[in-house]
């Protein structure tokens, strides 16, 4: 029985499974997702380096323009890099779909690449965060990085030429009990084209926009639930002195 309410739990609430430990400390990211400035940056990043291989088949580009305050005309331009089965450049109208298939995808990563539409509201913000910035090199994988967050990941560190490559220090500590006990750590060793503060900025970014397409009428659906609360208060107002009418002459 404990069981089944522990799955039960683990299916009502997305991310649940994932939340239950981590093996490393999960960076805070302090995800905006009204700054439209950050949301067009990310939908950048998000198209360029993910769409390849990762599609968003939940999303279609027209809808992420209108919400990020492109035009039709620059979301083609900047925002789609794929092309139709004849070769022509993808319609703003369609989904955020990539050409690779998941055999293909099984056959050269080990494993299909996920769609990436749910991907902040199933792993969180701060999971997706630190993983994009815990890549770090490991010459037994076969595209010889790993990850903290994700040991012996499949997929390879695209983002790598932004960051750099970084290495994982082990080392010993010992305690004020005396305590003798590993500490790991990410040393940047070769520097890539952004700076650590940079590149961090980049990928907050980058989850910006994966918040936002998780739900993107989440800023919108709080801006209904301020006016519902405000509606509810001045309605209880004008019950509360209904009530006191009715019940004036009632002894």
């Amino acid at each position: 029985m404990k069981k089944l309410i522990a799955v039960i739990f683990a299916l009502m609430i997305p991310g649940a499974a994932f939340a239950a430990g981590p093996a490393v400390p999960l960076d805070k990211a302090h995800v905006d997702v009204t700054n439209e400035a950050a949301l067009q940056r990310g939908a950048k990043l998000f198209t360029n380096y993910c769409l390849s291989c990762h599609e968003a088949g939940f999303a279609r580009y027209n809808r992420v323009g209108r919400d990020l305050g492109l035009t039709e005309e620059q979301v083609q331009q900047y925002l789609i890099n794929t092309t139709d089965a004849d070769g022509a450049p993808t319609k703003v109208g369609e989904l955020m779909k990539v050409a690779m298939t998941k055999a293909y995808g099984s056959e050269a990563f080990g494993a299909a690449a996920p769609d990436l539409t749910l991907v902040a509201r199933v792993r969180g913000t701060d999971w997706v965060y630190t993983y994009l910035r815990s890549f770090y090199k490991d010459d037994k994988r076969p595209f010889g990085v790993n990850n903290t967050v994700f040991p012996n990941v499949g997929m390879p560190h695209v983002l790598w030429e932004l960051q750099g490559r970084q290495e994982l220090v082990v080392r010993t500590e010992v305690d004020a009990k005396g305590h003798e006990h590993e500490v790991t750590e990410l040393k940047l060793v070769e520097p890539g084209t952004m700076t650590p503060a940079e590149y961090n900025q980049a990928v907050l970014d980058l989850v910006t926009f994966l918040a936002y397409l998780g739900e993107p009428a989440q800023t919108e659906r709080k801006v209904i639930g301020i006016w519902v609360l405000i509606f509810l208060f001045v309605l209880f107002v004008f019950a509360y002195f209904l009530k006191k009418e009715y019940w004036k002459d009632v002894h």
